[in-house]
Formats: C-alpha cells, sequence, structure tokens
C-alpha cells in the first residue's frame, strides 16, 4: 500500500512532469473508482494543471480550481506515461487499468499522462473531482500530518494520553494521525524498541519522545530516499528499505533475532522480539490473548 512517503515522491514527479500542462481528458475504465458526479469528470478537459499537493495518502492535482484527489487504496498505483498518444481504448472491466489521464503533446509531439491501476479483487481505488478537497470525506477526517512542524512531542503526548488504542492500530488510523499505513508503523515501533500491542496511554513521556522521534526520522528518511525516484521504481525503493515489515524469519538488522509475525484476517505485522518485546514472542491475536 502507497503511504505517506510514497505519495510524497509522486506528488513531487508529478508536480515536476504535469504542472503547466493542459489536461485533454480522464478517462475513468473501473467506473467504481469514480466517487463523485458533480462537477464531472468531464469538466477536467482543457484544464490546466496548476499545482500539486499530498493531503495524508491522498494526491491533489489542482486544475485550475477544480481538483482530481486520488486515493490509491491498498493495491493502486500510478504509472507514468511520456505518450499516450497511441495508447488504445480500454473497455471496463479488462485487466487492472482504472483511470487514464491525457495530457497535452509536448513541444516534441508526445502527449504525456498517467495511469492509475488496481491489482486483486479488492477494487478500493478512489478518485474525486471536487472544488474543494475537503469535501472528500477522507480528507477532511485526517489527522495531523506526522512531517508538518505542528507535530511536535507535545502534539503526540495529546493524541496518546488517555488512549485505551494499542499504539499500532492508533499509528494506522488516519483520523489520528495522517499517512502511516501498515508497512511503516512497523518500522516505527521497530525504531521506537516498543511493543505493537502496547496501549497508547500508558506510554511515559520519555517513550512519548522516543516514538515522535521514530515516528519523524523513519518517515522522513524513507522520503529521502524516494526523492527523485521514478514513479516506477518507488515500489522497490520501498522494500528494500524496510527492516521489519515483510521480512519474517530473517535476522534483524540491528540485534540479530529472527523477525517474527502476527497474522489477521487481512493483514499482519513484523515485529522484532528481542528489539521491541523484552525477547518475549506475540501470541497469534486470532488464537489468544497477547503475551506480557
Amino acid at each position: 500500500m502507497p503511504e505517506l512517503p510514497e505519495v510524497e515522491s509522486l506528488t513531487h514527479f508529478l508536480r515536476e512532469r504535469a504542472v503547466g500542462r493542459t489536461i485533454l481528458g480522464v478517462d475513468v475504465v473501473a467506473f467504481q473508482a469514480l466517487k463523485t458526479f458533480d462537477p464531472p469528470v468531464g469538466a477536467l478537459g482543457g484544464l490546466t494543471v496548476t499545482g500539486v499537493t499530498r493531503h495524508g495518502k491522498f494526491l491533489d492535482l489542482d486544475c485550475d480550481g477544480l481538483h482530481l484527489v486520488i486515493h490509491l487504496a491498498r493495491a493502486g498505483w500510478l504509472r507514468w506515461r511520456d505518450d499516450l498518444s497511441g495508447a488504445k481504448p480500454v473497455r471496463p472491466g479488462k485487466g487492472p487499468l482504472a483511470v487514464r489521464v491525457r495530457l497535452a503533446p509536448d513541444d516534441e509531439g508526445l502527449a504525456p499522462g498517467f495511469e492509475l491501476t488496481e491489482a486483486g479483487t479488492q477494487k478500493r481505488l478512489a478518485v474525486y473531482v471536487t472544488k474543494n478537497p475537503d469535501q472528500v470525506p477522507g480528507v477532511a477526517a485526517l489527522g495531523p500530518d506526522p512531517l508538518a512542524d505542528s507535530f511536535t512531542v507535545e502534539a503526540l503526548k495529546r493524541i496518546v494520553g488517555g488512549n485505551r488504542t494499542q499504539i499500532k492500530g492508533l499509528l494506522r488510523d488516519q483520523k489520528v494521525i495522517a499517512g502511516i499505513g501498515n508497512a511503516y508503523s512497523d518500522e516505527v515501533l521497530h525504531a521506537a524498541k516498543m511493543s505493537p500491542f502496547k496501549i497508547a496511554g500508558s506510554l511515559t513521556d520519555a517513550q512519548i519522545a522516543d516514538l515522535h522521534e521514530a515516528i519523524v526520522t523513519t518517515l522522513a528518511d524513507a522520503v529521502e530516499r524516494a526523492h527523485g525516484l521514478a514513479a516506477k521504481d518507488l515500489k522497490a525503493e520501498k522494500k528494500s528499505g524496510l527492516r521489519v515489515h515483510n521480512r519474517a524469519g530473517q535476522p534483524c538488522d540491528v540485534c540479530g533475532d529472527t523477525i517474527r509475525e502476527v497474522s489477521f484476517a487481512d493483514s499482519s505485522l513484523q515485529y522484532c522480539p528481542t528489539c521491541q518485546t523484552g525477547g518475549k514472542p506475540l501470541a497469534d491475536r486470532r488464537l489468544s490473548k497477547l503475551l506480557k
């Protein structure tokens, strides 16, 4: 799933390539992806992309005041094409293509653009056309951005104070902190040397400070690694930079212990027992309670 660092990199990528270009058209192939009808998606035709920003995991293309807002969900991705002039029409239901955005030709006659694709059967990729991004429910409900200057240790202390949620779940809650998903929550907690099932409200001031440092440093480092990469290279960069997520059975880079996994109905988490849980393995939550 694209998370804050990847979406931030895609934002910079599109700023360099799409800003200043006129939209020739937006072809919606997977109709379930389009979540709005007024203004119609056809209203984007003829408008110029004037800016690209990020809201949590949402991409926002400002097109002369009309916004194309994109959420890539779990299995979505953005593919840049240097020339779409010869692209064949795609029928709905055929392949992973969900949306195609065609831009005006450049001086060399190439008509670039990008395609939004989604693998798998759970079609959750979402596209909105709106005059105000805050009208998108997911954007309006976002918590603070962890890379914003306002996200201080004190701000995090207010978030976790009295909260009875397990810290793993709290980090993933977009209404609490924007942009962190399953992968980077694993990475943050490993860096903070913290059990994923520790209750948020039980954190001491020192642990909150350590967690804040881990959040900011982990995300900033990932953004830095991804900076300047082409969209097609971001997935590989993310995978290569992960220290615990999706590395169950492999040795921890910090202590050498074997990375373990806890599975859930539709997801899993990975952690290092030595670094995070005092050497104790965590029980599979589907079978028993957490070993304390």
